[in-house]
Formats: structure tokens, sequence, C-alpha cells
């Protein structure tokens, strides 16, 4: 049993990004506070790799790497042949591909961020979603590829960031207590738009936690009477609209935002 954390370092000869985000998703699966993760950056060369892991290697610490560049990777393998605990988290995949199609590997560090046409469009959807975030602009509505609407805390800016970062141009609109949608919601092809609603016990918990939060008091916000009906006006609108509803309830946002991907691949070939 350790009774202090161990140490994950992550060893690339690029940025390591890779490495973390792995090292992340593995830690997550444990106890709060039992690793720590420190990135070992931009590795060049043999002796300088060996020199890393020597001056890191301690009772407690394990090495992920994701090292590309051949001669680095057989010198880590090396190491661990030789009593260091390393997980290669990239060769092993590499190889596998390069197997099963007969394709050899570049060997080349941080191919994964060479700025390419996607690129570019994820940050013109990045920045489309931030000018269409909260009703804004609703003029250009038209222009997206995915139109969220809801009562407020019902994920419709996380969703809608999450598939910007995919490339998908998306605005999100706000149906508030006493104030009508735009008209120009309706307007719009149904289905590229999706209602996110969620039940009244959890928006209710939401609000209270916000209030608490903000410090202060809005009236009917946070009280669970409006909020039913809240829901329900929501509802009715997007039936109005005639768009399809997404539950966000006790969902992670990546789970919301791929149903919705599922139904607009349905729409796109539908529309075909």
């Amino acid at each position: 049993m350790h009774t202090r954390p161990v140490t994950i370092h992550v060893l690339s000869d690029s940025l390591g990004e890779t490495g973390e985000t792995v090292a992340l998703a593995a830690v997550s699966q444990f106890q709060p506070n039992s690793f720590r993760i420190e990135r070992l950056p931009k590795v060049t060369s043999p002796q300088e790799l060996r020199t890393l892991v020597t001056v890191h290697c301690g009772v407690d610490c394990i090495f992920f790497y994701t090292l590309v560049n051949k001669p680095l990777r057989e010198e880590m393998e090396r190491l661990c042949g030789g009593g260091v605990i390393g997980v290669d988290l990239l060769g092993p995949a590499v190889s596998r591909l390069a197997e099963v199609t007969g394709i050899q590997p570049t060997g080349e560090a941080g191919r994964i961020r060479r700025t390419d046409e996607g690129y570019f469009d994820r940050i013109e959807a990045m920045e489309f979603a931030v000018k269409h975030d909260d009703g804004r602009n609703v003029e250009g509505l038209i222009d997206a590829d995915i139109v969220l609407l809801g009562v407020s805390r019902t994920s419709k800016t996380p969703i809608s960031m999450y598939l910007a970062f995919k490339g998908w141009r998306v605005a999100n609109v706000a149906l508030a207590p006493g104030s009508s949608p735009p008209p120009e919601i309706f307007q719009l092809d149904p289905r590229k738009v999706f209602g996110l609603v969620t039940s009244v016990d959890v928006l209710h918990t939401i609000r209270q936690e916000r209030m608490k939060e903000l410090g202060g008091y809005v009236p009917g916000y946070a009280d669970r009477e409006a909020i039913a009906a809240e829901l329900a006006e929501a509802r009715r609108v997007m039936r109005k609209i005639g768009c399809l509803v997404v539950h966000t309830d006790n969902r992670a946002v990546e789970e919301s935002a791929q149903e919705i991907l599922r139904h607009i691949g349905v729409s796109a070939q539908t529309a075909d």
C-alpha cells in the first residue's frame, strides 16, 4: 500500500499531450491523490532520454511514453528491460496498424498537431458558437449547422462548445419564462433544431446550487413549481417548431452531443 502519490512521468518526443490525456483517464479510476502526473516533453536523443529517466526514476514512479522516434523508443525499451517501469502508449498501436496495412509509419513527432484545413474549420466553428451563444445575433441562425434551445441550465453552452470543437457551427437560444422566442427560430429547418430538456428535480437542484454560488436571489428561478411550468412551456415551443427533443439530465455533454450528431447524420441523408 502506497502512503504517498505515485508519480507518472509522461515522456514524449513531442509535447506529451496524448500521454497526459491517457494518464489522466487512467488515474481517474483510482482514489484521488493516488498519483501525480509530470510531463517530460520534447526528448531529442537517446542520451537525453537516459539522463531524464535516471534523474526522475525513484521508488514510486512509472513512465508513460509516447515516443515515435525509433531510436528513442528502442532506448526506452532497453531501459524498461533493465528494470525501469514503463508503459508504451503509442508503439503497440502504431506497430499493429503497420502490420495490418503494410504502410510504414513516418516516425515524425507531433504530426497530430500539424495545422490543416480541419484546424481552421474548428476555429471558425468555435468563433461562430461564441458569437451565437445564448441568443446573441439571432439573424445568423440561418447560417448555423445546429441550433440548440432550452431553458436556463440545460447544458446549451457546453454542448454548443463541444460540437463546435468538432467543427459544427452551433447557435443556442434560451427559452426564458415570460419571453417569446425569436421569430427566426420558427423559420429554420426543424431538422437542425434540437430542444434540450431535463427533469424538474435535476434542474431544481442545479439552480439551487447556482443561486448559492451567486449569493443572491432571483424570484422563481429556483422555485420547483416555476421550473415545472417553465419546462412545460419550453416543450410547447419545441412541439410548435417540430424539433427533436434531447434529454440532458444525468448525461455527460458528450453523450447528448453524440445523440444530436446521430440525428444530424440521418437528417443529412434524408435531405440528400
